[in-house]
């Protein structure tokens, strides 16, 4: 059975197109097609059903890819059982929300690149379901979200952690404790959020709706760090997730605001495709966000 043929089966059922695989991997069509004959073959088992221009697994395709990824996982690592963990090369490609890509991000990517300085690192900012897209597609390697829990047999979910999203203004001089306010009172405050699309600003939405109240922003922008920036400023309230503000909240600059409606919370989620072969610098990067979230709930 030969490695790169297991290789060619797994872009084939990441991209679920024989043409995109063939450009990824540097070869013709035809020669993709013959790789996935001669394993079909090997195999005796049918692996994809082609319809149209894009192919899916079959069943015993879809089986067939945690043998698959395992092969090739164990052929990486004895291709580098000799040598040092720093000596790690190659790219991971990690599509993240916006809330995410500003705030837990920059002290992953650091310490990751000082622990593997020869890995390079691409990063794809996006919707949660443009994000997913670009992973089905193989465009990049993780999804880095910030959602409602997905549970979804295509998906493996490498790290979750719950987060809290909060109201949060300017603190006041001398005031440390947390405000209290109706949300009735509150929808009423100038307000900047994030751009619609944001998983967390659709649940503050719905839950106002089972109220028959809305926020009526005076800024709406996709940038969580500019929000933090003009809050500082004391120009209105916002509804961010907790990490974001944590540093500004321990230093007291910002003040949370406790309301009468149910503690939102989401999901941060460290994803990737189940028929995606986990890399030695993939599952490095995995390593280092599972060490990182074990540090912060210490």
């Amino acid at each position: 059975m030969e490695l790169r043929n297991i290789n060619t089966f797994l872009k084939v059922a990441a991209t679920q197109n024989f043409s995109k695989a063939a450009e990824q991997l540097g070869y013709s069509q035809s020669a993709v097609t013959i790789q996935i004959r001669q394993l079909e073959k090997e195999l005796g088992i049918s692996l994809f059903e082609r319809i149209g221009k894009r192919v899916y697994l079959t069943e015993r395709g879809a089986e067939f890819t945690s043998y698959a990824n395992e092969i090739m996982r164990v052929t990486s690592r004895a291709s580098l059982f000799a040598k040092d963990k720093k000596e790690v090369s190659g790219t991971i490609r990690i599509g993240g929300v916006e809330s995410v890509c500003t705030a837990l991000l920059p002290e992953l990517l650091l310490s990751f690149h000082k622990q593997y300085p020869k890995v390079k690192t691409v990063i794809k900012s996006g919707t949660t379901e443009k994000l997913m897209e670009m992973a089905k597609s193989n465009a990049i390697d993780f999804v880095f979200t910030l959602d409602r829990k997905i549970c979804s047999a295509e998906w493996v979910k490498a790290v979750q952690k719950k987060e809290r999203i909060s109201f949060v203004t300017l603190t006041e001089e001398g005031t440390y404790e947390k405000e209290q306010m109706t949300i009735q009172e509150l929808v009423e405050k100038p307000f900047l959020l994030t751009e619609q699309g944001a998983a967390y600003r659709y649940e503050l939405e719905r839950l106002l709706a089972d109220r028959d109240l809305e926020i009526f922003p005076i800024l709406e922008i996709g940038n969580t760090e500019t929000i933090i920036h003009l809050l500082k400023k004391g120009m209105g309230y916002s509804f961010l997730p907790e990490f974001t503000v944590r540093e500004e909240l321990r230093k007291k600059r910002l003040s949370e605001i406790q309301t009468d409606i149910p503690t939102v919370e989401m999901y941060s989620q460290l994803l990737y495709c189940r028929n995606k072969w986990v890399t030695q610098e993939m599952e490095r990067f995995i390593e280092l966000v599972k060490q990182y979230e074990g540090q912060k709930t210490k």
